[in-house]
């Protein structure tokens, strides 16, 4: 089983998966830029804005993560922002194809929520904290309740505007158990 948490940069969502998982250890957390980074080690002389553009990622993601969850026996929780639904289709149809079972969990927050917690993380580099900026937009868009791509592809929506990155944690844990009892 996968649980797919994606929302836009700097939402929590690393932190929500982190704290979930210590909660329940049955599951791991994979990082998909993982997959990325070594991608453009690779690939390094191929002109992209984001490793997400790159074919291979999209192929290797799943790949991963299924060999990961098969070696594990645990369900996975990966966290990573996906702003093109045919991306999205990509990715979900490589994990159907490994008969990974996979829900999408999106975390959201106000605009001015997410503008504000981006701003105050000091624990990015400027770099991080524009890049994260520069894809508010693209999120609220995807996002859109009536015309966004995500509201419709989501199977839970968890809007972290006013909870701790606890009680956002707190609210992915029913989707991980509910997960883990389909397993068994």
């Amino acid at each position: 089983m996968v649980v797919w948490v994606t929302g836009p940069f700097g939402v929590g969502k690393s932190t929500a998966a982190a704290l979930a998982v210590a909660a329940r250890p049955a599951w791991r957390v994979f990082d998909p830029e993982e997959v990325g980074f070594m991608l453009r080690a690779s690939l390094g002389d191929i002109a992209v804005n984001d490793f997400q553009d790159l074919p291979p990622w999209r192929t290797l993601v799943p790949v991963c993560i299924d060999e990961v969850a098969r070696f594990t026996r645990s369900g996975v929780l990966a966290v990573q922002t996906v702003l093109r639904e045919e991306y999205w289709r990509e990715l979900r149809a490589g994990l159907q194809a490994a008969r990974q079972q996979t829900r999408l969990v999106v975390l959201t927050a106000d605009e001015a929520v997410l503008r504000d917690r981006i701003r105050r993380d000091t624990t990015q580099p400027p770099g991080v904290r524009a890049w994260r900026e520069a894809h508010v937009d693209a999120f609220l868009v995807a996002a859109d309740a009536r015309t966004g791509w995500l509201s419709t592809a989501a199977d839970l929506v968890i809007d972290t505007s006013a909870r701790s990155p606890e009680e956002t944690a707190a609210a992915l844990l029913p989707v991980l158990d509910r997960e883990t009892v389909s397993q068994q």
